[in-house]
């Protein structure tokens, strides 16, 4: 199945049928292959699909929904085995991801490492191919790949330690933070918090920023809104029963360095108002990888106790970006993310 929405989702415990059996092909492929009787998700499925969601930063559930499934769909790709080239839809995978690495560190400018074939990878890929005296038509054929390999001196994908441009650029926005006015700051909710996030767009245009607050629960609009709206910094809020935390953009080989500060601040910030650590961790999550710009994701639960408290801590998330906007270098993540 090559279509980025599997039939039956989401898959969990308990499902039975081909549904089931592609999953387990995929995690299979993926290099997960311990995962019990073919057409059934028990025991041995949940684990094998833990284990490739902490793999690939995402939220560890053993269900696979959407964002699972979609992980899965981009871990079948490796550079090389396939033509990539600007499509509508645009192509997605791992093998863009490598792509974007490998052109950002040898200084062409691909853009976020979203993994998706845009206009800015295209630009990119045919600067790199005029540079090396290819036909600089834009696909990533076999003469490109090589030529690829032939300056990283291994085979394709990423290196530990390489700097993309857009990951240099990450850190010099950052350094050059001046404070709130001026500030283009979206304000993202996907249900359960719409309060809080009118109120803090207040507070924060009270304090001479340009506020866009998005009510949408489909977070892959979110990012197309925010991305149209050009702005410079994303915070995405929602309520969580468990597993509390703050969330920035970080891949092996790329992190959003001011998604990691402004993550760390807003951790620090909520912890002392809702009296449960909130750890900020480098994750996958779609509405992290598609915008592209720093970005969080807040998960503040109980329900009960955010709701009870919605005005400190909509002062605590409007004092952690305020501080984020003159911090002047990269803070320390809290946890192991």
């Amino acid at each position: 199945m090559s279509s980025l929405d599997a039939p039956g989702l989401p898959l969990r415990q308990g499902d039975h049928g081909p549904a089931v059996r592609d999953l387990h092909q995929r995690l299979g492929s993926a290099g997960f292959r311990d995962v019990g009787e073919l057409d059934s998700f028990d025991d041995h499925t949940e684990k094998a699909l833990r284990e490739f969601q902490a793999s690939r930063k995402l939220v560890e559930d053993g269900i696979c929904a959407r964002q699972t499934w979609t992980a899965l769909v981009d871990a079948d790709h490796r550079l090389g085995d396939r033509m990539i080239y600007l499509r509508s839809p645009m192509t997605r995978g791992d093998d863009v991801t490598d792509l974007q690495h490998q052109l950002g560190s040898l200084g062409f400018d691909a853009g976020w490492l979203d993994g998706i074939f845009g206009p800015d990878t295209e630009r990119a890929l045919r600067d790199f191919q005029h540079n090396q005296g290819l036909t600089a038509d834009g696909v990533v054929g076999r003469e490109t790949v090589a030529a690829l390999q032939r300056l990283a001196g291994r085979p394709a994908g990423r290196s530990a330690g390489e700097r993309t441009v857009a990951e240099v650029r990450d850190l010099e926005q950052l350094r050059n933070h001046t404070g709130v006015f001026g500030q283009r700051i979206i304000i993202g909710e996907s249900g359960g918090m719409p309060a809080i996030a009118d109120a803090l767009a207040r507070r924060l245009r009270l304090d001479g920023a340009d506020v866009l607050t998005l009510h949408q629960p489909d977070l892959s609009d979110q990012a197309r809104a925010a991305n149209g709206w050009d702005g410079s910094v994303y915070v995405g809020l929602t309520l969580a029963d468990s597993g509390h935390q703050v969330s920035y953009f970080e891949i092996d080989g790329f992190t959003s360095h001011g998604g990691r500060a402004l993550a760390h601040h807003c951790g620090a910030a909520l912890t002392a108002v809702l009296g449960t650590e909130i750890t900020s961790q480098g994750m996958r999550l779609p509405i992290l990888r598609e915008t592209r710009m720093p970005a969080v994701w807040c998960r503040m639960g109980p329900p009960t106790s955010v709701v009870e408290q919605a005005a400190a801590v909509t002062d605590a998330l409007r004092e952690a970006i305020a501080t984020w906007c003159v911090d002047s270098g990269d803070s320390p993540a809290s946890s192991t993310g």
